[in-house]
């Protein structure tokens, strides 16, 4: 005999009553109180609230200048939280007049974080790998005339543990959930206040016009996009790449980085009632048809939901889902376009 692992998940899901089930709202015509009130929520259990960054100014320190032939590249850092800063670069064009509207880029899964987004590759495997799955996001922003914002998440590169980087780990997120957990924060929720404190940050620059903001990133880089647009409604439009699913379908049964834990969502919500949390703002998922740890199945069932949320709203034109032929990668072929549409 073995742990009957079907009937353990069925028996979670059969007794499970999500609070913020976005179908309860559209039948008592609530979805205003319905968004205000899971938004609250979402932030609790993501544990916003225990990162204290309230009387912390961001300290801005520029640490590198370099111009290109179409933009201007600026390495910085800024403070998040007491003791704890944010390296970014902030990518400008040249020969075009600001402000410009503004991209965040929160990248995924990838040792080496931000520098693949801005095309700062190691070699030449690294270089092809990027260009392959569209993963020079910023440099595409950039070229496509936005000022864009490429940082370091938490747990990667510059924003990882000093000694997982130099024992040759992928990244911390492990060790840095364990201790977010027992402390009631979460790495989502880590993740999304850095991008909150880089809004902050933008709204400093007079290059940047801080009322017109998109995100976009894939896979990890995906789900900031996601989360991040749910709970900060400054994020104008938001492209989730190769994450938006249900979680029924991708982070409960299949094997996922421990980053992705958000212990007792589902109590609260499915993946598309967190979503519901950006409409009527402007929503692009970017998907592959192919992908494994994702599964298009799950995508397609998830956005028919988010779709009847827009409906509501009469913003069914703000909310689009672009499938490419391929597995778990970026697809840029409809991005850009979308965001000049609706920035």
């Amino acid at each position: 005999m073995h742990f009957n692992t079907e009937a353990y998940l069925t028996n979670m899901a059969q007794s499970n009553r999500r609070r913020f089930d976005y179908r309860k709202a559209l039948a008592d015509g609530s979805l205003p109180d319905w968004q205000r009130e899971f938004r609250l929520s979402l932030r609790e259990l993501l544990g916003m609230r225990h990162i204290d960054a309230s009387t912390v100014p961001l300290h801005p320190e520029k640490v590198e200048t370099a111009e290109y032939d179409t933009y201007t590249l600026e390495k910085w850092y800024i403070a998040t939280e007491q003791g704890i800063t944010i390296p970014f670069y902030l990518l400008l064009p040249r020969g075009k007049q600001g402000p410009f509207p503004l991209v965040l880029a929160p990248h995924g899964h990838g040792r080496r974080g931000k520098e693949v987004y801005v095309g700062r590759f190691e070699d030449e495997k690294e270089r092809s790998g990027a260009l392959e799955g569209d993963r020079d996001i910023a440099l595409q922003a950039v070229e496509a005339g936005y000022a864009v914002i490429a940082p370091d998440v938490r747990g990667f590169w510059e924003m990882a543990q000093e000694e997982d980087m130099t024992s040759g780990k992928a990244n911390s997120c492990e060790s840095l959930q364990r201790s977010a957990l027992m402390y009631g924060r979460t790495l989502i929720g880590e993740r999304v206040h850095d991008m909150g404190r880089l809004i902050d940050y933008a709204a400093t620059r007079s290059e940047i016009d801080a009322s017109r903001i998109a995100i976009t990133g894939n896979s990890g880089g995906g789900t900031v996009s996601l989360f991040a647009a749910a709970i900060d409604e400054r994020i104008r439009a938001a492209i989730p790449g190769s994450y938006f699913c249900t979680f029924e379908r991708s982070i409960v049964p299949l094997r996922h980085c421990a980053c992705n834990l958000v212990p007792g969502i589902l109590n609260l919500g499915e993946m598309y009632d967190v979503a519901g949390l950006i409409a009527p703002r402007p929503i692009l998922i970017v998907h592959g048809q192919n992908d494994f740890i994702y599964p298009i199945e799950g995508t397609r069932e998830a956005f028919s939901h988010l779709q009847l949320i827009y409906r509501s709203m009469n913003a069914a034109d703000r909310c689009e889902l672009y499938v490419g032929q391929g597995g778990h990668r970026y697809y840029k072929e409809r991005v850009w376009d979308f965001v000049k549409e609706h920035l």
